[in-house]
């Protein structure tokens, strides 16, 4: 069944919300509106277009499904699905900047082709964007979804600031890295579980255990992706092979093992206290820490916490009751992300 109703639900979402998207993007200034092209794959650097979109579509996916288990027609959660992938996107600009990124999705990043202060500004664009598209929808509650749109991405925001203050110190605990995580990937991805069913204007209940959902998957998802950045097929991933590890990432996998001590945790601490050599770190090097991580415990923590915060997914949305088709496409959903390779 997951092979089956989750890829519906994300092509779904993309005969949708794409023409809404292109609409939005078009209010864009030409020079945002170039490289916003671009970096949603829609076009070449020179601005030819191209065909297919860059991204999963995940969220505006859980958008859409949020508004039918509200008992709306999906249309309903379009504006909503437009606002979140947005605001994605917004994150990704800017987290490309930070992070030195010259490689997303096998293509070069805008920050790499075009500079970064152009990148910082089409993220922002993209942000306004957001809010302009919610409080257009003319839902009653469009406000209500606007001021949630934006507590969730002060939240991402948070997390991200907790991320970067990471790769400075020599300690972090797990309750940091998962409190980080929270908000740098659960707090888009439960607004975006909720966001539908706020715009057709389900009752609070209905939008809290939606909400609670989508950020105990977002958890989950944290969890699969720093997973995938040590141990992920650069093929399908996009990235360099050991990416989080190339970049001395903090991510969950490491900072359990790390926090755990013993030879490995020990031995994993010595690594991440040296600089890379000139060159960056030797691929051998690499694939040591890796084995140190997955040594020390971590890769099979990280893949147990992943199918307990999908537990947790699931078990918000049995409070209360929600139509059958979009509850179990949605549950699919879940677990065909936590099940992913890219």
């Amino acid at each position: 069944m997951t092979a089956v109703l989750a890829p519906r639900a994300l092509d779904r979402c993309r005969t949708s919300v794409l023409p809404a998207m292109r609409a939005a993007v078009a209010r864009l200034d030409p020079a945002s509106r170039r490289v916003t092209g671009y970096h949603l794959g829609w076009t070449e650097a020179d601005g030819t277009p191209r065909e297919g979109s860059a991204g999963k579509a995940v969220r505006p996916a859980l958008a859409l499904l949020s508004a039918e288990l509200a008992g709306a027609p999906a249309e309903v959660g379009v504006p909503g699905a437009v606002a979140v992938e947005l605001v994605h996107n917004f994150s990704l600009l800017h987290d490309d900047v930070m992070d030195g990124d010259t490689e997303r999705r096998h293509r070069r990043t805008v920050w790499s082709l075009w500079g970064e202060p152009c990148a910082i500004l089409a993220g922002d664009a993209l942000l306004a964007l957001a809010a302009e598209v919610l409080l257009e929808s003319g839902s009653p509650r469009a406000g209500t979804a606007a001021r949630e749109l934006m507590v969730a991405t002060r939240e991402l925001i948070r997390g991200q600031v907790a991320d970067l203050s990471f790769e400075t110190r020599t300690s972090v605990g797990l309750d940091e890295c998962m409190a980080m995580a929270d908000g740098k990937t659960g707090a888009l991805l439960g607004i975006s579980t909720c966001i539908g069913a706020e715009l057709a204007g389900a009752p609070p209940a209905v939008v809290d255990a939606l909400r609670d959902s989508g950020r105990h998957l977002g958890a989950a998802f944290q969890l699969v992706d720093d997973l995938l950045g040590i141990w992920g097929d650069p093929a399908t991933t996009g990235k360099p092979v050991l990416s989080d590890l190339r970049a001395r990432k903090k991510s969950l996998p490491v900072t359990y093992v790390l926090g755990r001590g013993g030879a490995p945790g020990r031995a994993l601490a010595d690594w991440y206290a040296t600089a890379p050599g000139p060159a960056g770190d030797a691929e051998e090097d690499l694939r040591r820490a890796a084995a140190l991580v997955e040594d020390g415990g971590g890769r099979a923590w990280a893949a147990a916490e992943a199918d307990e915060y999908l537990r947790r997914a699931e078990a918000a949305l049995d409070r209360v009751a929600l139509p059958p088709g979009p509850h179990a496409e949605l549950t699919e959903l879940g677990r065909f992300l936590i099940r992913r390779t890219s």
